[in-house]
């Protein structure tokens, strides 16, 4: 697999949310919630990674689109964090601001996928 900011990013996000996670849940934040945030936030990076060994660009775009879905429902419960003050504001902004990064990049990636395929 090629290093790229994509994966290395991803990788990251996947890192910092698991440790995000741990940490509300020894402040014995709600575990069904967390949970929520820990698989959508760590599916992101699974996605990119798997779709960087895709057998077809048609899978790959498919592994993408998938991580895409997964970085808008991080983006949701990242939200839902706030709103119910389970997350400060500032810790708000540092994960949705890299979660936002990682949108931008699969949406850019995805658009040359299919281009390529239409081409």
């Amino acid at each position: 697999m090629k290093d790229n900011s994509l994966v290395t990013l991803s990788k990251s996000f996947s890192v910092d949310i698991i440790k995000l996670c741990e940490d509300l849940l020894h402040k014995n934040k709600s575990m069904a919630i967390v949970n929520q945030l820990l698989r959508s936030g760590t599916s992101i990076g699974a996605n990119v990674h798997e779709g960087n060994y895709a057998a077809s660009r048609a899978d790959f775009i498919n592994k993408f689109q998938i991580a895409l879905k997964e970085c808008y429902e991080t983006s949701y419960w990242l939200e839902v964090f706030r709103d119910a003050a389970i997350i400060g504001a500032a810790e708000f902004e540092t994960f949705f601001a890299k979660c936002s990064k990682i949108r931008k990049l699969l949406i850019a990636s995805i658009t040359t996928a299919k281009e390529k395929a239409d081409s």
